[in-house]
């Protein structure tokens, strides 16, 4: 398809998604990026469908649509991801937040629906995805979150900044330099990708998202073998944990909670694709 030299929106887009299709990459980056560059709604945008599209917006998304095709993840060249229904600034030193981490949040929500002010703490925040949404969604709690990258803890402050949330964030190892309080609710996505998956993950993950955020050791169950062994002294009776992980480590992540607090209410939950990814430790 030749490139148009001064294109409607429509032909633009249709260059766009002609040059992904090309490159066997998902063609709804197309829209995205024109909707993200030129500010506008679905619905202003088919306003303007047949109107010319300025050149300095078009220069923008010919320079876009490229990156994507050589293998940025669309977020990344945007600056920003669709979370929960908010708008969140990402770059390479935050994971792209999942659409199966708002199923978390979701349950969350669902869980705790009429309880009074809780303290919830999302540990691992990177973008602040999961602690923002949380505290728009409900804003009497005391939400914390905290990260070991001080690179992602800026990103998260920005987006909290951005978004008028009140969330307080800790540099810290996992729980090792966070308040010593208990918390109502503990929430975590943590790397838990072995090293070992590296030959069948998508490249444009490998080359662009933190290494940091996605591969952890022991087939990818250090951090929750770790989580396992400290998370109770930070949990008010009856506190609950809620936590993501790889859809083929439902049974080792069962094994490992159940073993480690006895008492515990240790339960698994599906995703809409029906593969174990959550699970809730009820500490009594």
């Amino acid at each position: 398809m030749t490139k148009p030299s001064q294109p409607t929106y429509f032909e633009a887009q249709q260059w766009a998604s002609f040059c992904l299709k090309t490159a066997q990459l998902p063609t709804d980056s197309a829209r995205f990026l024109l909707l993200g560059l030129s500010q506008l709604d679905q619905t202003q945008l088919l306003i303007h469908y047949r109107e010319l599209v300025p050149a300095a917006l078009w220069a923008a998304y010919q320079t876009a649509i490229e990156r994507v095709v050589a293998g940025e993840p669309t977020q990344y060249v945007l600056g920003k991801a669709p979370f929960f229904g908010l708008s969140l600034t990402v770059n390479p030193a935050v994971l792209i937040p999942r659409v199966e981490t708002e199923e978390l949040v979701e349950w969350i929500l669902t869980d705790m629906a009429d309880e009074g002010p809780l303290k919830v703490l999302d540990v691992g925040t990177g973008s602040g995805a999961i602690a923002l949404a949380l505290k728009r969604e409900q804003p009497t709690w005391q939400v914390s979150a905290s990260d070991i990258s001080q690179e992602a803890l800026t990103v998260a402050r920005a987006n909290a900044k951005r978004l008028s949330l009140d969330v307080d964030f800790y540099h810290s190892d996992l729980l090792a330099d966070v308040p010593a309080t208990a918390f109502d609710v503990i929430v975590s996505n943590p790397p838990y990708i072995a090293t070992s998956e590296k030959a069948v993950m998508d490249a444009s993950v490998l080359n662009y998202e933190p290494e940091q955020a996605l591969f952890a050791a022991h087939a990818g169950l250090v951090l929750y073998e770790q989580l396992a062994q400290t998370v109770a002294q930070h949990l008010t009776t009856n506190g609950r944990l809620y936590l993501e992980f790889g859809y083929h480590q439902g049974a080792a992540i069962q094994k490992l909670f159940t073993e480690a607090l006895p008492n515990a209410t240790v339960t698994l939950r599906q995703d809409m694709a029906g593969d174990d990814r959550m699970v809730r430790v009820i500490n009594h």
